[in-house]
């Protein structure tokens, strides 16, 4: 009996969460959740500035944003499980992701467990999704994403989609995420798409979006 649960929890999908420090910490935060819910375990690791975002952005303590992930590896620890090809995940998402994240990829020079993980998943020719928060962008930053593009990583900035009619801005978050969530060819239910409604949702074509009042976005019920 032992070895079949420890062979179904070798054989679990598993996916890196890495949170820099760009603003826009609810990308990472939603993430966690919707991983959990769609049953993938997921091995956080968040930046010295990502944790300052926490701090400025949510109610989170430190400890109820690691309390969303199934494992939580420290930035420095260069040795953990994440950082060697060996061991098998999905892949990795940057949410949301800095210029300077963006830029040690595109350099290839690492100097933390989070950019240490992501140059993983480039080499393993594993999925990388960089939600990339910065605006305007300068010339390096426009060549580091095309670098790291080449090298195949995705460059997937949280843009609205309002053909989706937003409600609040929970909507938007929630889309953006879901959508970065695709390309591990993982599905949302929830999520909104483009000629379809929601399987467990009416369709809401008829529905206005509303501008203020909406549900708060950060609001925390752990």
């Amino acid at each position: 009996m032992d070895k079949l649960v420890n062979e179904g929890k070798r054989r679990r999908q598993r996916i890196v969460v890495g949170i820099s420090g760009a603003t826009g910490i609810i990308y990472g935060i939603r993430a966690l959740q919707m991983l959990r819910e769609l049953g993938i375990e997921t091995h956080l690791v968040v930046s010295r500035a990502g944790e300052m975002t926490r701090e400025y952005e949510t109610p989170l303590s430190r400890g109820d944003l690691h309390g969303l992930a199934d494992v939580v590896h420290p930035l420095a620890d260069v040795g953990a499980s994440i950082a060697s090809g060996s061991y098998r995940t999905l892949g990795m998402l940057i949410a949301p992701c800095s210029v300077r994240t963006l830029a040690e990829l595109a350099s290839g020079v690492t100097s933390t467990l989070l950019t240490r993980a992501a140059d993983v998943a480039l080499k393993e020719r594993r999925c990388l999704v960089m939600m990339v928060r910065e605006a305007p962008l300068h010339a390096v930053h426009i060549r580091n994403m095309l670098t790291v593009t080449e090298s195949g990583g995705i460059i997937h900035p949280p843009v609205p989609a309002f053909y989706a009619k937003p409600q609040c801005i929970a909507d938007i978050v929630d889309h953006s995420v879901a959508r970065a969530l695709d390309c591990f060819g993982l599905d949302v239910r929830s999520l909104r798409r483009w000629g379809e409604s929601p399987p467990d949702l009416p369709d809401n074509d008829d529905a206005e979006p509303t501008v203020a009042g909406g549900s708060n976005v950060y609001a925390w019920n752990g």
